[in-house]
């Protein structure tokens, strides 16, 4: 397999997308937080300091999806259509759930926005909670699912 990301010299470099079709591309992506249930409780009831922990880590990473090429090297700059952010709680387990969906209509793919759009909305979570449970752990996070394009539809088998 060759990467795509070197030259014929093992050099970095962008890939050149000149050639291939503008297609609708959408990318699902998930991760975790994990920590103590009592913090997951008190996210839920609105009782953490910083303020609204999901309002404000939604945005994150509605922010973050946006930045992706200031932040991955050799990632393109698209234009994202789209970026929708899910959070569920799982109070009992002390879990809660990210998925970041990105929408583009363009020459390459969404998946690294949708990965970044769950790591800026973990991070903002751990961010804001971490005066009251310095033990949460990031986790997780990986492609669910992703269509458009050359290589088709992926998703992922778990």
């Amino acid at each position: 397999m060759n990467f795509t990301h070197l030259d014929d010299q093992g050099r970095a470099k962008m890939v050149d997308i000149s050639d291939k079709e503008v297609t609708l591309r959408q990318a699902i992506a998930g991760g975790e937080v994990h920590c103590n249930p009592e913090t997951v409780r008190r996210i839920a009831e609105q009782k953490i300091k910083k303020g609204d922990v999901l309002a404000v880590a939604r945005v994150a990473g509605i922010m973050a999806t946006k930045k992706t090429p200031e932040l991955i090297p050799l990632c393109h700059g698209i234009s994202v259509n789209s970026v929708e952010i899910d959070i569920k709680l799982d109070v009992k387990n002390g879990i809660i759930e990210v998925e970041a969906l990105a929408v583009t209509e363009g020459k390459t793919g969404v998946e690294m926005e949708a990965l970044v759009g769950v790591s800026g909305t973990c991070l903002c979570i751990y961010d804001m909670c971490k005066a009251i449970d310095k033990d949460m752990v990031i986790d997780n996070i990986r492609l669910l699912k992703k269509s458009g394009g050359r290589s088709g539809e992926y998703v992922r088998a778990e």
